[in-house]
Order: C-alpha cells, then sequence, then structure tokens
C-alpha cells in the first residue's frame, strides 16, 4: 500500500513538474540525490520557486500526499506557525510561497524512499538570504 502511494505521489510531483517546466523552456532544476538518507530531489532556481507557488502542482501533490506525510525544514526567519512540540501548521503551498516571496528565496524538494524518514513522502526545504 506505501509503494502505492510513494508512486502515485512521485507520478505526480514528477508529472506536475513537467507541466509546470514543459518542453522548450530553460528549466534549470538542479537535481540531487541524498542516497545515504534514502531519497532523491532536485534543488529549484528562484524563478521556479516562484513558477511553483503560483502553479496547479501542490494542490495536486497534496490530494495524493497527506500534509502528516511532508516535511518541512523551515527557515530561521520563518513566519510560519510551529506548534510546541515543533509541528508545522502550513499548507505546502504556503511554505514554497514563503520562500518565493524572498528576492533569492528557493526550495529543495525530495522524494523519500519507502519506509525512511519516519514515514515522511516528501521534505521541503526553504533557501534565502536576504
Amino acid at each position: 500500500m506505501r509503494f502505492a502511494l510513494v508512486s502515485t505521489a512521485a507520478l505526480a510531483l514528477f508529472t506536475s513538474a513537467a507541466a509546470l517546466f514543459g518542453a522548450g523552456t530553460a528549466a534549470a532544476a538542479d537535481p540531487v540525490a541524498d542516497l545515504d538518507q534514502g531519497r532523491v530531489g532536485a534543488r529549484l532556481t528562484h524563478e521556479e520557486t516562484v513558477a511553483l507557488a503560483g502553479g496547479p502542482a501542490p494542490a495536486l501533490i497534496t490530494m495524493f500526499v497527506p500534509l502528516d506525510r511532508i516535511g518541512a525544514g523551515l527557515h530561521r526567519d520563518t513566519e510560519l506557525f510551529r506548534d510546541q512540540s515543533g509541528g508545522i501548521r502550513a499548507t505546502l503551498r504556503q511554505v514554497i510561497s514563503e520562500s518565493a516571496s524572498h528576492p533569492d528565496g528557493s526550495v529543495t524538494i525530495y522524494l523519500n524512499a519507502p519506509w525512511t524518514r519516519n514515514g515522511r513522502i516528501l521534505d521541503v526545504y526553504q533557501n534565502w538570504t536576504r
């Protein structure tokens, strides 16, 4: 069951990314692999992050991946709410949009292997310096 869910999530993520950065565009997403942690992903540029935040991908992904299976590495200057136990109370779009709102903001998105990372399917990390 988990394999089917991860496969569906991966298909939704990569289909959305393909539609977003369709053939003929100058997409510069930098593939990343963290094999020791059992995950692969992409580091997006600021422009790609802005496009992702404003497009359908976050909604499509959360149709297949529950929010409790998505991890977020928030920037130290985030304004998103964390509860007392460190839980993040934000949507995938909010996490991506917060990075996109900064002049140099970007995100790195990882797809985790099944049964790793405490059951999380996706991890999204915010990046910006100003």
